[in-house]
């Protein structure tokens, strides 16, 4: 039985960078071998086992056969006979078919560590095309390291764009995938490789409609990465992405990719609301008390202060529009509307002066600044 330390956790150790997960392959042994050796199996579609002591991932090394259209059409062979050149060989690609014995030494069939240097994304092989999540993982890897996609991989996803490939992602994947492409430091590379292998408009077709008009599209990408930049949340992430579209596009997309309510919701107040709220500096304050009731900031101020991250994220004037909403609901929030309740005699009172109390606190906080 021979083990090795395979994937990201060699690329990210070769490229100097921390090192979260390690995964490893288990060469020449059987599911009862590992049990008797304490490991606990956990793999349902083929034979992963949790180390008894640190808990990492232990999988026999193993091959596959595409056998059915999308992400779960494979069948898997996990066998003593199977070497770890045939394991690697699955791998998408050759930088994360690298690896790593117990001594330290390097194994690397594929050439992956010239990649690595030259900064080049390639498939290792053309079994890459059996799986339609790759495209969005190369997309993803290209939005984190920057690095170049090699021309015959970019063909390669093309083509599983043009046959149908992409129309066979599960949505939970789908987003999984985008999820943590959004959360890179460069978000807008992955949207950018996806529209360039043609693969967007099947799994963003909302999204990919925004190329129509490059103005559109370039505003998207630069909010989207001003948004990175100032190291905002997933959800302000998404509504920065999606802040240009039609709030039924953003429902639509989210239903589709059964996208997380925080995110849908942001996004489709960001859809509604971004353009009141970078025009923020030219607004009265009875549009300035509007716009706070529309988003509820009195029960969500925080989500209130993620939509203004996505909505001003990569506008000239964010700074000075950011300021005056500021002003303005530090004013409206420092009214309080437990002391005016007790001045009224019924509930409806109650909410005409605390909106004539909010009223009032905006116009002096945007007159005295």
């Amino acid at each position: 039985m021979k083990i090795y330390c395979v994937g990201g956790a060699v690329r990210d150790e070769l490229l100097g960078l921390p090192v979260k997960d390690r995964d490893y392959v288990v060469v020449g042994a059987t599911p009862e071998e590992m049990a008797k050796q304490g490991y606990k199996p956990v793999g349902r579609d083929f034979p992963v086992f949790l180390h008894p002591e640190t808990h990492e991932e232990y999988a026999l090394a193993r091959t596959e056969r595409k056998t059915a259209r999308g992400y779960h059409g494979f069948e898997f062979r996990a066998a003593p006979d199977v070497t770890l050149e045939q394991d690697l060989a699955r791998r998408d690609l050759t930088i994360n078919a690298i690896a790593r014995d117990t001594d330290g030494r390097i194994l690397d069939p594929h050439n992956g560590t010239a990649d690595l240097k030259a900064g080049v994304l390639r498939h290792v092989s053309p079994a890459f095309a059996e799986d339609p999540v790759r495209i969005l993982r190369v997309a993803r890897f290209a939005a984190r390291f920057g690095f170049r996609i090699a021309p015959e991989t970019l063909e390669l996803m093309r083509g599983m764009a043009e046959n149908g490939e992409a129309d066979a992602l599960v949505p939970e994947r789908v987003w999984q995938e985008l999820a943590r492409g959004l959360m890179e430091a460069r978000p807008s590379r992955m949207f950018e490789v996806l529209r360039e292998c043609e693969a967007l408009v099947h799994v963003m077709p909302e999204v990919d409609a925004l190329w129509d008009e490059p103005e559109a599209a370039d505003a998207a990408m630069r909010a989207l990465d001003a948004s990175a930049q100032a190291g905002a949340s997933l959800a302000a992430r998404f509504a920065a992405l999606t802040r240009l579209l039609e709030p039924l596009a953003v429902e639509s997309l989210s239903a589709r990719l059964k996208v997380p309510s925080e995110c849908r919701d942001l996004a489709l107040l960001a859809a509604r609301h971004t353009n009141t709220i970078v025009d923020a500096v030219e607004l009265d304050a009875s549009t300035l008390l509007e716009l706070f009731n529309a988003t509820d900031l009195w029960r969500r101020p925080e989500r209130f202060a993620e939509l203004i991250v996505a909505a001003l994220a990569g506008e000239l004037d964010a700074q000075a529009a950011r300021a005056r909403l500021e002003h303005a609901r530090a004013a409206a929030m420092a009214v309080n509307a437990g002391e005016i309740a007790k001045t009224c005699r019924n509930p409806g009172e109650i909410q005409k002066k605390v909106a004539a109390e909010r009223l009032a606190a905006i116009a002096r906080a945007i007159k005295n600044n």
